[in-house]
Order: C-alpha cells, then structure tokens, then sequence
C-alpha cells in the first residue's frame, strides 16, 4: 500500500501569471492650468483670470492663453446637478409685449425649478461685444439663453471650455447640428399669410418685414415670394420692405407704400406691433382697415385681440418657444444631452376682422 503522504504530484506547478485586468502602460495626464500657464509663460493667475472672464488681463496675453486652451482641449470639471443658481437671459434689443411673452415663458419653467433669471440686451446687436461677455462669463451662470443673437465662435469655445451651456431662439443665422436652437417655421407663416391675401382677391400685396440680417426676416419674405409664385402671380420688389419689428418701422414703411399712386391692397407686417404701425399710417391717411387696406401681423401677441379692428396674424407660440428653450439649457446645465438641437414649431394664422376682399371686389 502507498503512503499518501509520499506519492509524488501528478502535475508540475504551474508558475505565476501576470495580472490581466489593467494595461500598466502611462495615460496621459490632464491638461491643468499649470500646464497652460507654463506654456504661455504667464501665472497660474492669470490663466484663472481669463478662464473667469476677468476683464484686468491684457489683450494680447489674454489671446495667447486662450489660444493655449484651444490646442488643449481644456474643458473645466464637470459641475454638479443645476438645483440653484441663475441663467442669463439675452435678447438682442428690449421690445414691448414680444419681449414680455419670451419672459414669461422662460420665468414659467425657471422659477419653478429655483433658477434666477438675469436680464440683459446687446443695444441691437445680434452678437456681443467682449466687454459685455466677459462680464456675462464671470458671473458663471447656469447657462445662457440667447433671443435673436448669439455668440460668435470664438466665444462659444469659451462657453464650452467653462461648461456653461447656451440656448438660442429664433435664431438670426443658420446655426449648425451642435448648437441648440429653438425656433419656429417663419417661411410656413410668410406662406400662410400671403395666401390668405390672394385668396381673398389681393394682387398689390406688400410686406414689410424685419431687419435683412437676421434670418426669420428673410425666411417670411421667402414665404410670401413661395406663394406669389404658386399662383402664378409676379412679386412687385419695390413692395418688400426691411425695416425694424417696432410700431415706428410699420409706421414708416406704410407710409412710403401708402403714398404710391398703385398703392398696395394689403400689407402683411412682420410682427404685431409693426401691424400697429400701419394701422396708424393708414388712418392718417383716411384709409378704412380692412375696407381699403387689408393687414395681417406676426406673433398673436395679446394686443393683436384689443385694437380694432381685431388683427389677422400668424401665430408664433413665443411662451412655449421660450419654455421649451429653457427646459433643455437646465436639461444640458445638469449634464443631460438633449435628443434633438433643433426644434421648430408650426405657425398658424388666425383670422380675425382687419383683412377682407380689396375694394371693388
């Protein structure tokens, strides 16, 4: 019988096996401002200077570090779930009641949530200046809602390098697939528009539109090209007009088309309160609105329904724009990414008293 304690192994050992769950090659180490402030040859300081939009950097040094982030790719952390804070809120110019319907829809979905919002405006301008951005960084809001303007690429780098997220409405220039714009179909509403006036008979219709820079204008007027020329009808050029979207561009550009000796049947302004203008054009003139002149606004905002006669106009659901835009830059401040950039609600006209058959008809 064989003592087990003296039977030789049947196998050999096998001998040690190097650990498998991690690669032991070096990973490259973040990028910190150290780094870029060794780079460029500056202080830590100054790098946090111009990450924080401080204004006491010199131009020339401020260039060179954000040229130094842009080769690293330099990203801030990861901030936290946004319960708390502010977000700016940045229209191009103050207007009256169009600027009170974007306020009180983003205010709908902001207070809730316990977000502050910051007012601002950039003096007509669809882009802002460096003073007035820098400023705007250094209070590091949750993010940004832009109306009407945004920012340039230079300044949305630094949005993203400090992880502040920005929303634009109704955007003056086409933005690309990354930035998130909320928007509405202006050439749907120029189209609707305009057909109504040649459905009702008009052959001398005039537009007058906002400025010639900023995209919603032209997409109307391509609208209420789209719908000459699917009833065949030619468009008179010397009745388009650009101007403004206040009560004095509707005033003024009514006006001039009122006074031509083949003066339109019907004027369709680009918003309501240029509506406004031409009504009072019109009644100084003596010209009954809509037995003499036809008028079709944009945007239904409340006044649309007080003056008399009631204005046709194309709906543009300004609140639900402005709290759709809202709820995805709280959605991108928390981290989340939304599942789409871009959103475009429909227009619809609603009729109402100030349009009619032209005379004669």
């Amino acid at each position: 019988m064989t003592d087990p304690r003296t039977t030789a192994p049947t196998t050999a050992p096998t001998a040690p096996t190097a650990p498998t769950t991690a690669s032991t090659a070096p990973t490259a180490a973040p990028t910190t401002i150290a780094v870029i402030a060794g780079e460029v040859g500056v202080s830590v300081t100054t790098v946090s200077k111009v990450l924080n939009g401080r204004a006491d950097v010199a131009p020339h040094t401020r260039a060179r570090v954000e040229a130094s982030l842009r080769r690293h790719q330099y990203r801030r952390r990861t901030r936290g779930p946004a319960t708390a804070g502010h977000l700016d809120l940045v229209f191009h110019e103050y207007g009256s009641a169009w600027t009170m319907e974007i306020i009180r829809g983003v205010d709908a979905v902001a207070a809730p949530a316990n977000v502050g919002v910051a007012l601002s405006h950039l003096d007509g301008r669809h882009r802002p200046s460096r003073h007035w951005f820098d400023g705007a960084v250094a209070r590091r809001p949750l993010g940004m809602l832009f109306v009407l303007c945004t920012v340039t690429d230079e300044q949305r780098e630094r949005l993203a390098r400090q992880r502040i997220p920005f929303v634009v409405v109704d955007s003056d220039s086409a933005t690309s697939a990354s930035v998130p714009t909320i928007g509405a179909n202006n050439w749907s509403g120029g189209l609707l528009a305009t057909r109504h006036l040649i459905g009702l008979g008009h052959r001398r219709i005039a537009i007058i539109s906002g400025p010639a820079d900023v995209l919603c204008s032209r997409a109307r007027v391509a609208g209420f090209r789209s719908a000459h020329e699917e009833a065949g009808l030619p468009v008179d050029a010397s009745l388009a007009r650009y101007g403004n979207f206040h009560v004095g561009g509707g005033d003024e550009h009514a006006t001039s088309l009122l006074a031509l000796d083949d003066r339109p049947t019907a004027i369709f302004a680009g918003s309501d309160m240029q509506a406004i203008g031409v009504y009072r054009a019109a009644r100084r003139l003596g010209l009954d609105i809509p037995g003499d002149l036809s008028v079709i606004g944009y945007d239904n905002l409340p006044v649309a329904e007080w003056i008399g006669p009631a204005l046709t106009t194309v709906n543009q659901p300004l609140r639900d724009m402005a709290g759709t835009a809202t709820r995805m830059l709280l959605d991108l401040a928390r981290g989340a990414e939304p599942p789409t950039t871009r959103i475009d609600f429909v227009t619809e006209l609603v009729v109402r008293e100030s349009t009619a058959p032209p005379p004669g008809r």
